[in-house]
Order: C-alpha cells, then structure tokens, then sequence
C-alpha cells in the first residue's frame, strides 16, 4: 500500500505543530497496547517493513514506562503522531508537577528506545514530561 497526497501539516494547509493523529487515554499502563497498536497501525499505512513496524511498537512501550511514573494522578496519557513519507515521529507525554524531571540516559528503557528509533530527545518543559522519537523507514543512515 502507498500513500497518495501530502503527509505532513504545510503541505495540506495544516499548521505543522499539528498532529497528523492524537490519541489521550488514562496514564495507566493497561493503554499503552493501544498506543503500540495505533502505531503498527500508522507505521503500515507509511509502507514500513514488518521489522520497523514492530521496532516502533517496542519503542512506543519504552517510552510510555519511561513517562507514566512521572504522570499526576487523574493524568492523561497524550500520543501525537506526525506521518511523512517514510518517516513516523512519535510524541508521548504525561502531565507532572514534578518541576525538571530528566531521564535517566542510562536506564534499559531509554538504551532500548535509543537503539530502535532513528531518534529519540525528552522535554519536560510546560509541566509536562515528553518522550519524542522518529523512526524512518529502513534506517537510512546505516544503509538498510
């Protein structure tokens, strides 16, 4: 399957802070499967192979464990995803009033995420705690 017509925000008029899908479940670990599969799921519309697909639900999962401890009670578990061609950017994030969190850059979880996405960065500004990460298809700076 391949897509026709514009991916990305100012290509079809859309502000490109815009997500392409958002999703917000409870900051409860029993969602992140719906997050994992929403992103097989957009990652299979972007003609991805089996193996990114599953790389990117890996990473999905890695980064919901990293962020949910840090969520406020009652908080939301946001997903935002940004399609372009061969390449799916994913953000995930909680509300935390726990002032500059930071990543522990060392933790199995982020060595995980690190080594399946082409990138990964953490925010934790506006009260909130962010994993990002961006996959593009085949790992185009190693040659596959």
């Amino acid at each position: 399957m391949s897509l026709s017509g514009p991916l990305t925000g100012r290509a079809s008029g859309r502000s490109q802070d815009r997500a392409d899908v958002e999703l917000r479940v409870p900051a409860d670990s029993a969602y992140v499967s719906v997050l994992r599969t929403t992103t097989a799921g957009l990652a299979a519309r972007l003609d991805f192979p089996i193996d990114d697909i599953e790389d990117l639900r890996i990473a999905v999962g890695e980064a919901s464990a990293m962020v949910l401890p840090e969520a406020d009670e009652e908080a939301d578990l946001l997903c935002r995803f940004f399609m372009r061609p061969h390449e799916l950017t994913v953000t995930v994030g909680v509300t935390s009033a726990r002032g500059a969190l930071q990543p522990d850059y060392d933790s199995f979880a982020w060595q995980v995420l690190t080594t399946l996405a082409t990138s990964a960065s953490a925010d934790t500004s506006d009260g909130r705690f962010t994993i990002t990460l961006t996959m593009e298809s085949g790992h185009p700076e190693v040659g596959l």
